[in-house]
């Protein structure tokens, strides 16, 4: 079965940076489109940023020039580089892989940005 687990979640500064990791398994990485979304606290989940199998991205305006998705074929991963952390991006962050027309997601982890 498809199994997405999230990882570098935590307690970050405004300003400071994190990475996120999504490990795949179940699915034919490389022919995967990946994606980053999130959910804030009484909002409702948005995507974040893409990446097609074949590496072309995509990303939310309010992320756009701090955040950039990559992704590893070999390890069946992919990344989100977040930079330039806001109190607004405070969140929890879930992978999601989009199959045959199927979406698969993870369980989630949470990015708190405070002092």
């Amino acid at each position: 079965q498809v199994q997405l687990v999230e990882s570098g979640g935590g307690l970050v500064q405004p300003g400071g940076s994190l990475r996120l990791s999504c490990a795949a398994s179940g699915v034919i990485f490389s022919h995967t489109s990946m994606g980053w979304y999130r959910q804030a606290p009484g909002k409702e989940r948005e995507l974040v940023a893409a990446i097609t199998g074949g590496g072309s991205a995509d990303y939310a305006d309010s992320v756009k020039g701090r955040f950039t998705i990559s992704r590893d074929n070999a390890k069946n991963t992919v990344y989100l580089e977040m930079n330039s952390l806001k109190p607004e991006d405070t969140a929890v962050y879930y992978c999601k892989a989009a199959q045959y027309g199927i979406g698969y997601w993870g369980n989630g982890t949470l990015i708190t940005v405070s002092l």
